[in-house]
This record gives C-alpha cells, structure tokens and sequence, in this order.
C-alpha cells in the first residue's frame, strides 16, 4: 500500500521570527492565528502525529487536528546554541558555525549533529506504518528537511539547501524504502512579520 504523508512546518514563533535556535516556546499571537485560519484546509487523514515540542501540539490543535505525540518527530537537538540567533553564535564561535554548516559528523553545540539527525529521521521513515493510506505530521523545519533527504536520497549537503517555511506543507509518497518527493507548498495563510 502507498502512503502519503504530508508534513507540516509548525507555525511562528518569536524564535523563529528572531532567526533564533528554537527553545520550547508557545507560537506567538501571529503564528497562532495563522494556524487557526489554516483550520480545515488538510485533507482529511488517517492518522495525524506531531512532535512532542509545544509550538507543534499548539499548531496541530488550532488546525483543528488531534495529534498523537511522537518522539520521532522531535527537532534536531542543538545543545547550547538554543535561544541563541545564528547571528550571536557565528559571531562567539565561527569556526564552530563553519563546522557545523560543513562537516554532517559535527555537533560543536553538544547537540545532535547533522549525520544523528538523518539517521534518527531516517529510522522514521523505514519504521511508518506502510499500512496507513494518510498521514499529517506536524514537526519541525529541520525534520521535515532531514525526512526530505532521506526520502530522495540526497546527500547530507543538500540539507542545507532545502528552505522550509512556518506552516508549509511537504508531501511525500511512498513506503518501504521508495518514497517519492510529490511537492511542497508555500505556507497554508500568510505569516505576517
């Protein structure tokens, strides 16, 4: 059986608004309600997931969603750059930045590194019920990248060439160790700034 998964970037956040690594925030009163007007535009699912951070269970409820949680889905772990902007890291630690944009075995923020976030998505994917026809996950941009990579069996480097929007919409299709990319939206409403 093929399933489609469709997942959906998590609404704003006052992080993501700052171009800040993401702590465990609420979305903001702009991503909330971006989310809310989103209601009712999914079709319809099978079986709906999302991470376990608050800003993915907040976005899938104001979708009008029930989620399960799902560890799989959590974000990519970056240690003590959390909170922090790109910006105020390369600035303290360059050569750390550099590392981790170019090196996927790197992790010089004590986190997860680029290779352990696509083999954790990767086990992901492979484990997927290939019995569900639908399935919405609601997670994080740089799962839903990770997941993307993994499903076309691209090259650690093309992560970071894949851009993923606050409530974009990422289809793949597919099962069994042969997904297909089938698209990727614009946001479901317009974030405001």
């Amino acid at each position: 059986m093929t399933t489609r998964l469709i997942l959906l970037a998590h609404a704003p956040t006052a992080a993501v608004r700052r171009a800040a690594f993401p702590v465990d925030e609420p979305l903001d009163a702009h991503g909330l309600a971006d989310a809310t007007a989103a209601a009712g535009t999914l079709p319809r699912a099978d079986l709906v997931l999302c991470a376990p951070a608050r800003r993915c269970v907040e976005t899938a409820v104001a979708l009008g969603l029930v989620p399960t949680v799902d560890q799989g889905l959590r974000d990519g772990d970056l240690g003590r750059w959390a909170g922090s902007t790109l910006d105020q890291v390369a600035a303290d630690e360059p050569d750390a930045v550099t590392a981790w944009l170019t090196d996927p075995a790197a992790a010089p923020h004590g986190g997860e590194s680029l290779d352990d976030l696509l083999a954790r998505t990767g086990d992901w994917l492979r484990d997927l019920d290939g019995s569900t026809r639908t399935v919405v996950a609601v997670t994080h941009p740089m799962v839903v990248r990770a997941l993307v990579v993994n499903a076309i069996a691209a090259t650690p480097a093309s992560f970071w060439r894949i851009d993923i929007a606050p409530l974009s919409r990422t289809v793949l299709r597919g099962g069994a160790n042969r997904w297909s990319l089938r698209g990727s939206s614009e946001p479901l409403t317009a974030s405001r700034d």
